[in-house]
């Protein structure tokens, strides 16, 4: 909502003009920004509630703009917690953690509106919804916003999460490959590419290898290899069984964190 703008302008109900407001700090990865109203007006605030304390089936309420129908108060009930999502905008992907989902209507327009629990209490911001679902909408959990909010304030530089990855850019098998990698089956991954010092190369994986287990699960395609990284924490383990010129051999990869690699493909 803020992102690039000269000039933000808050609107407060009761007050015929807009407030001047000055961006303290904000975070693309999170979507959060700090505002500060310019001025000498004195604004009643809602107290930010535990997320971590609210249920599954607890009713909530939205407060929004949507569709420029100003001051729109929705209700539904939380639906489900610590949901990940992804979003492409103009800067590329954005990847939500940790979100709650509810059922209550949220529009274009609430973003950057309060999610509500029955006290009044706000326990996340909405953020974004499924276009292609009804009833399914998205928000940051208050327990996110309060672990950086301080931060924000005073323009600091909020920590990525740590992402687990490997470093390899992988290709599903099919039939006219089998003769050339030396394989019965179109189940696996091939590692289309690997570059050196990431993970995957440091750990003996080279290209046209074909990953065929990790950690004891059976790969099928290149879904289930990313699937088994993320489910890693960085710092982990895998017993990596893969297969080249027909042989095949266990090595151990130990999962690193993409967040702070120099570089590293998928």
């Amino acid at each position: 909502m803020i992102d690039g703008a000269d000039e933000i302008d808050v609107y407060v109900q009761g007050y015929d003009t807009p407030f001047t407001a000055k961006l303290l700090g904000s975070s693309y990865d999170l979507d959060l920004a700090v505002l500060k109203i310019q001025g000498d007006k004195a604004f009643p605030s809602l107290k930010l509630g535990s997320s971590d304390n609210t249920q599954v089936g607890d009713w909530l309420v939205a407060i929004g703009n949507p569709y420029d129908f100003d001051y729109s108060v929705t209700t539904g009930v939380l639906s489900a917690k610590e949901r990940t999502i992804s979003i492409d905008d103009e800067q590329g992907t954005r990847n939500y953690k940790h979100l709650l989902q509810t059922d209550t209507a949220i529009n274009p327009g609430n973003s950057g509106g309060p999610l509500l629990n029955l006290n009044g209490e706000v326990i996340g911001i909405n953020t974004a919804v499924n276009s292609e679902a009804q009833g399914m909408g998205f928000a940051i959990p208050a327990s996110t916003i309060s672990s950086v909010v301080d931060k924000l304030k005073n323009n600091e530089t909020i920590p990525k999460e740590p992402a687990p990855y490997i470093g390899v850019a992988l290709q599903n098998i099919t039939n006219d490959m089998l003769e050339d990698l030396k394989i019965n089956s179109t189940k696996g991954a091939i590692v289309a590419q690997v570059q050196q010092g990431t993970p995957a190369f440091e750990a003996g994986i080279r290209q046209y290898d074909v990953i065929m287990d990790v950690n004891g699960t059976a790969i099928s395609n290149t879904d289930d290899v990313t699937k088994a990284v993320q489910a890693a924490a960085v710092g982990d383990k895998l017993k990596v069984t893969i297969s080249r010129d027909g042989q095949t051999k266990d090595v151990t990869v130990e999962v690193g964190n993409k967040n702070i690699a120099t570089s590293y493909q998928g």
